[in-house]
């Protein structure tokens, strides 16, 4: 009973949730935008609604002692966690795909996320830990992403919006860089020697864990690249502003 427990899917109840809540943006709460913006922003909304509750819970998932191991076996609970991020991803990237099908970026990103996440949980059935681990770190930034990321999109029209992002960009870009920049790689590095020293082989392939370095690598250095260029943007365009006053 327990181990039908432990395999037995959430996802029957977790995806139609994501679809609903796309839905209901894209027809409720944006419909007043302009159909260029509404995707983006139906976008945002379920990340919004996946971002600050998946960090929160996968943190409460992993914090007891018997759950912080790299090769412990998932518990139900990190299973409903899993499922939930599984199902955010996979209704946002078939936003991607409807609406933006040439953004390979976030579509790789996605499927390769994906892979992680349905492995974990599916294949192996262990190490939830420092996968759930790595998504408090980069879900922890979320709700301010968002934020600044529809602001971003309504600057050029709404001056309130052009205010919230040059409000918020300085906080988020030093959050993000923090969070993704050394958080992020300093547990990677230890979750990595974990994997090498062979502790997990009897649980998680070596072929498993090597693909999911590969992965979690790969995104923590894009996400370091696309903060930097956001850091240098904001300083060019803060010296053009100093210029101007110059003159």
């Amino acid at each position: 009973m327990e181990t039908e427990t432990l395999t037995s899917s959430f996802l029957p109840i977790t995806f139609p949730a994501f679809i609903a809540v796309y839905l209901f943006a894209y027809f409720v709460v944006f419909r007043n935008w302009s159909p260029k913006l509404r995707p983006e922003a139906s976008s945002c909304l379920i990340s919004l609604a996946h971002g600050t509750p998946a960090a929160v819970v996968a943190y409460l998932s992993i914090s007891e002692p018997y759950q912080s191991g790299f090769a412990s076996q998932n518990t139900i609970f990190q299973n409903l966690v899993l499922d939930f991020s599984i199902s955010y991803f996979l209704v946002d990237l078939l936003h991607f795909l409807v609406f933006f099908p040439s953004d390979v970026l976030f579509i790789g990103h996605h499927l390769a996320t994906l892979f992680v996440f349905i492995t974990c949980r599916y294949l192996v059935f262990h190490g939830a830990y420092a996968i759930l681990a790595l998504l408090v770190l980069a879900e922890i930034t979320s709700f301010c992403q968002n934020t600044w990321t529809l602001a971003n999109a309504r600057k050029d029209d709404l001056p309130a919006a052009a205010k919230l992002h040059a409000m918020l960009s300085p906080p988020f870009y030093a959050c993000y860089t923090v969070v993704r920049g050394v958080a992020g790689p300093l547990f990677v590095y230890k979750m990595g020697m974990f994997y090498w020293s062979g502790a997990a082989d009897y649980v998680i392939p070596r072929w498993l864990w090597i693909s999911w370095m590969a992965v979690v690598i790969t995104a923590i250095s894009v996400s370091i690249l696309w903060i930097s260029n956001l850091w240098l943007e904001l300083f060019r365009e803060r010296h053009a502003r100093m210029e101007q006053k110059k003159r």
